[in-house]
């Protein structure tokens, strides 16, 4: 997994570095193939806002969440993706078990998928 954190406007810090890194370690639960995070904190005024992209294979996920603290906002943007993430991962998995389903029917009824000669 490659994590990527760029800061916008701020001093980049080890700590919010190292917690960010640390929250999107989770996602490699949800995605098996080679991923790949890049997360943009910056800070406009006053509000904190984190923005995360998660890359995987055929799939992207993407979202964006503000708050007066950049931790709250590391917080709420990683729920978020996460949230996709199982989404994601249940629509995977219904499919799949979908398919196995009509696999298993068709060989209970005796049909052959092969054309007769």
């Amino acid at each position: 997994m490659q994590i990527h954190v760029t800061f916008r406007h701020m001093e980049p810090s080890d700590a919010v570095r190292e917690y960010a890194e640390t929250k999107f370690e989770r996602f490699q639960k949800y995605l098996h193939e080679p991923v790949e995070v890049h997360a943009v904190l910056q800070i406009q005024k006053i509000r904190q806002l984190a923005e995360v992209t998660v890359t995987a294979k055929n799939v992207r996920f993407h979202a964006q969440e503000e708050s007066p603290d950049m931790y709250a906002s590391i917080d709420l943007v990683t729920d978020k993706i996460e949230q996709h993430l199982k989404k994601h991962k249940e629509k995977v998995k219904d499919h799949k078990s979908v398919t196995s389903t009509r696999d298993a029917a068709v060989s209970l009824n005796g049909r052959s998928q092969m054309p007769s000669e």
